[in-house]
């Protein structure tokens, strides 16, 4: 248990990288739209049965998609919430703790992995 505690103690000098061949863009409000490919057998048969997409589009908040276009691999997550605050001031806050927890989503759905963290 003590690993849990020390790698959460320094998650915030993590480097998220986006996941390679993640398309995305941004819609007509400039809010960003991963376009996720539904892989595995389960996803090609509901595709085949039930007439399911292909793609999977996830539509970001507007934290999100301020923070999405700066994940660059070279940024550690405090220096993307120290950003956020930039932008966002009071309204972000408490920012340290709502940028760990959309980066360890974000990591949780393959979206980004972290420079250097073993998987």
């Amino acid at each position: 248990m003590m690993k849990k505690k020390k790698e959460s103690e320094n998650y915030l000098d993590l480097i998220p990288v986006r996941a390679p061949g993640l398309p995305w863009e941004r819609d007509e409000e400039g809010l960003v739209v991963l376009e996720v490919e539904n892989t595995g057998l389960f996803n090609r048969i509901a595709q085949k049965l039930f007439g399911r997409p292909r793609y999977t589009k996830v539509h970001m908040e507007k934290y999100g998609s301020f923070l999405w276009p700066l994940i660059d691999g070279s940024r550690t997550v405090m220096e993307l919430a120290d950003l956020q605050r930039g932008e966002f001031g009071k309204e972000a806050e408490p920012v340290y703790p709502r940028v760990v927890k959309y980066m360890q989503i974000m990591e949780s759905y393959h979206f980004i992995g972290f420079a250097g963290k073993e998987k």
